[in-house]
């Protein structure tokens, strides 16, 4: 039963994150970014976005080479590489559009972290302490959302490219909702591509005024 569950899982987030891409990539078509009236957008696609295109670049002449070479000498295979050739550009272009669409947000009264494809953590702006310009890195290449330390040292890093810049330094242990499921921390480390911006936008919003 286990081993159902775990597949059943792993089944929900492939088409979770499928549908996702799709909207966001529909979203990025259409000029309409998943912004709310009243949300200030932050972003932070520059640190991915060179390898993204690289990638896009890739696959696209990857499809187009296949195609050709296929039709003259094998014929039986050039539909089906031409279908799965497509599908993975088509879902590059969406984890770029998802970045481009899905920023930060931040509102009145709270702070909304994405990391671009399905990942979000709400922070209240009266738990944020302090704001300042720190490097973490995240273990592995795909991971986007690693908590590390505990107790007062725990912190919850949601990065783009493995990295984060910048760091919310909160007014004591908070629990907040991650893909994870609740968890205290004392700090939130995320990736911007202004974070000094970022910094005096939060330092200027009515509850850092505060």
């Amino acid at each position: 039963m286990d081993v159902v569950r775990r597949a059943r899982r792993i089944a929900w987030a492939a088409l979770t994150l499928e549908v996702t891409l799709y909207l966001a990539l529909g979203r990025w078509v259409t000029r309409r970014p998943d912004v709310p009236a009243g949300a200030t957008p932050i972003g932070y696609s520059r640190l991915v976005a060179p390898m993204l295109w690289l990638w896009i670049f890739g696959s696209a002449t990857e499809v187009v080479v296949l195609d050709v070479l296929l039709s003259r000498w094998w014929t039986p295979l050039r539909v089906p590489l031409l279908v799965v050739g497509i599908w993975g550009l088509v879902w590059m272009l969406g984890m770029m559009a998802a970045y481009r669409t899905r920023p930060h947000l931040l509102g009145s009264d709270g702070f909304q972290v994405r990391d671009g494809i399905h990942a979000r953590v709400d922070v209240r702006l009266d738990r944020i302490a302090s704001v300042r310009s720190v490097d973490h890195e995240l273990p592995g290449l795909l991971k986007s959302v690693h908590v590390e330390g505990e107790g007062d040292n725990a912190i919850l890093l949601i990065g783009v490219g493995s990295r984060t810049n910048l760091e919310l330094v909160l007014t004591g242990p908070t629990t907040l909702q991650t893909p994870h499921g609740p968890t205290t921390v004392t700090r939130v480390g995320l990736w911007v591509d202004e974070p000094r911006e970022v910094a005096r936008l939060l330092r200027l919003s009515p509850a850092g005024r505060s």
